[in-house]
């Protein structure tokens, strides 16, 4: 009889950058455990998000190169390629049921970033 354990995989918070170091609505990428995240600080709600930095439509990482804003009351950013907007809070792609990228929670304390990973 095969039996199948399930691995489980321990996310771990890291810390990324200072808040200072973000540009108001707009994003750069880090890699952490060799995976890219794109991160992006929106102003407007005074709040960091962090999703895969891969747009898998285009595919290449270049999703912390795009522009933020929103969509009705979702939170994108656009594409820099083929200007899909991806949802910051849940990585859906709003133009391709098929396609989304993957979020990453994020915490600020003492002025920095850690995300979890």
């Amino acid at each position: 009889m095969n039996t199948a354990v399930a691995k489980k995989v321990e996310q771990t918070w890291v810390e990324v950058c200072s808040k200072s170091d973000l540009q108001p609505n707009s994003g750069l990428c880090a890699l952490i455990h060799q995976k890219q995240v794109a991160i992006f600080y929106s102003k407007t709600l005074d709040e960091v998000f962090a999703i895969g930095n891969y747009d898998p439509i285009g595919q290449a990482n270049v999703l912390s190169r795009g522009i933020i804003g929103s969509l009705g009351e979702r939170t994108v950013v656009a594409s820099p390629l083929y200007k899909e907007h991806y949802d910051l809070r849940t990585g859906e792609c709003l133009e391709s049921d098929a396609h989304s990228v993957p979020v990453y929670p994020v915490r600020v304390e003492n002025g920095v970033v850690h995300i979890q990973i």
